[in-house]
C-alpha cells in the first residue's frame, strides 16, 4: 500500500443529554477524525478513522490538542518514512511508532485509518479481517450519574422499552448502593453491571461488598488503574466479579493481571490499548485463559462505531457491550445512523469499517482541517 496523504478533520457533536461520570460531565465531544488517502493495488482508496481522546486529560493523559500534535509531528512522519522504505502494511504501523512512549489512542486512530484503506483496497470487511463470529451484537447502554433516583429510573426504563439487553449503572461514591437497589428492584432481573472509572481506594472494600447482593454482572475499575495488586485484593473480598478497563492498555497487561487474579473479566476499548489489531490480542489472550471479554465504548461516532461492532462480533466477546444505537448520544450522526433492532445492531458488512461520512453532515459538523501528510 502506498500512504498518499493523512488529513486530520474536527467536528463538533453535541450530546444529545450530559454524560456524568467520577471524571466530569460531557455536553459535547470535539472529535477528531483521520482521512488517510492510499493506493492499493494501483486503485486510489479513503480509510477513515476516529480517535477517542477527550477534551481535556481527565479520563486519560491523552486529550485532542495533544493527539493532533502528537500525529502531526511524530506518528504521521514516522508511518510515512516507514512507507517510502517500503511496503505499508497495517501490521507495520505499531513497529514504526513503536518509539513514541504512550499515545495509544493517536496510535489507534492511525492504525485504523491505514488499516480501513488497505482493507477497502483488498475490498475485506474490518470484521471478517479480525476473526468475527456473528452478524450482529448485543447492545448494552452506559447510563451516567445522575441528580436523583427517580431521574435514574425514568432513564433505565426509557433504555430497556428501546429494546438494550443490558444497563451499565455509572457510580462513584455517594451514588452507588441506593441507586443499584433501587434499579434492581424496579426492574428485576435485568443484566445489570456497575463501571466506577476507578473512584474508589482499596479501603473502600467493605463498602464495595455491600453491591453483592444485587447479582451485577460485574464491577468495572474500581480502583486506580495502576493498582493491579488492589484489584486482585478485591477481588478476593467481594463476590461481583471484578472487570478492568483502563488497567488493561496491552495484551501483556491482559495476561499479568489475569495471572495476578486481578480481573474475571475484561473490557477492551481499541482507542485505550492501540488499536483494533492489538484488541484482538487481548481477546486471544483473555479466551485462552477463560475470561471473558466485552466492548467498551467511548461516545463514538458512527465511524468509531462501526469498528468497533466488528470487533465485538469476535467470539470471546461474550457480554454484551457499550455498541448502543448513535441516538443514544447524537441527534445527528456524522454517519448514517446505527439503529437497535431486537437488542443487537448489526455489524456492517463492507469493505473496511464498512461505513463513510455523509459528505452534507460532515461539511456541516467541520470546525477545521488540516493537512498531516500532504498529498504528492
Amino acid at each position: 500500500m502506498n500512504l498518499v496523504g493523512v488529513e486530520a478533520i474536527r467536528i463538533a457533536m453535541p450530546l444529545v443529554s450530559p454524560f456524568r461520570t467520577s471524571f466530569g460531565t460531557e455536553h459535547a465531544r470535539d472529535v477528531l477524525l483521520l482521512r488517510v488517502l492510499a493506493r492499493v493495488n494501483g486503485v486510489d482508496v479513503v480509510g477513515w478513522a476516529e480517535c477517542v481522546s477527550g477534551d481535556d486529560p481527565y479520563y486519560s493523559s491523552e486529550y485532542v490538542e495533544a493527539s493532533l500534535d502528537v500525529l502531526r509531528r511524530y506518528l504521521v512522519p514516522a508511518v510515512a518514512a516507514a512507507a517510502a522504505a517500503g511496503e505499508l502494511t497495517p501490521d507495520a504501523v505499531a513497529p514504526a511508532t513503536d518509539r513514541v512512549k504512550g499515545h495509544r489512542m493517536s496510535k489507534a486512530v492511525l492504525e485504523t485509518a491505514i488499516l480501513d484503506a488497505w482493507l477497502r483496497g483488498h475490498q475485506v470487511p474490518l470484521a471478517r479481517h479480525l476473526g468475527a463470529a456473528r452478524t450482529a451484537v448485543p447492545s448494552g447502554v452506559s447510563v451516567g450519574i445522575m441528580d436523583s433516583v427517580p431521574e435514574l429510573l425514568a432513564a433505565v426504563e426509557g433504555y430497556l422499552e428501546a429494546g438494550y439487553v443490558r444497563i451499565k449503572l455509572k457510580i462513584e461514591p455517594g451514588w452507588d448502593v441506593e441507586p443499584v437497589r433501587a434499579v434492581r428492584e424496579r426492574f428485576g432481573d435485568i443484566l445489570l453491571q456497575v463501571d466506577a472509572n476507578t473512584a474508589y481506594t482499596r479501603a473502600d472494600a467493605a463498602h464495595l461488598a455491600r453491591l453483592d447482593p444485587f447479582d451485577l454482572l460485574l464491577i468495572e475499575q474500581p480502583l486506580d488503574e495502576e493498582d493491579i495488586l488492589g484489584h486482585a485484593a478485591l477481588a478476593r473480598a467481594v463476590r461481583t466479579p471484578i472487570c478492568l478497563d483502563e488497567s488493561i492498555v496491552s495484551a501483556r497487561a491482559a495476561a499479568d493481571a489475569i495471572a495476578l487474579g486481578a480481573c474475571h473479566i475484561v473490557n477492551i476499548k481499541p482507542g485505550r490499548v492501540g488499536g483494533y489489531l492489538e484488541s484482538r490480542r487481548i481477546h486471544d489472550v483473555c479466551r485462552a485463559a477463560g475470561i471473558p471479554v466485552w466492548c467498551g465504548g467511548m461516545l463514538e461516532t458512527g465511524i468509531g462505531r462501526a469498528a468497533n461492532l466488528a470487533l465485538a462480533a469476535l467470539p470471546g466477546f461474550t457480554l454484551p457491550g457499550d455498541t448502543s444505537a448513535s441516538r443514544r448520544y447524537y441527534a445527528r450522526d456524522v454517519t448514517t445512523p446505527f439503529e437497535l433492532d431486537g437488542g443487537t445492531i448489526a455489524v456492517p458488512t463492507g469493505p473496511g469499517i464498512g461505513i463513510d461520512p455523509l459528505p452534507e453532515m460532515l461539511a456541516e459538523l467541520t470546525t477545521s482541517r488540516t493537512w498531516l501528510l500532504p498529498p504528492s
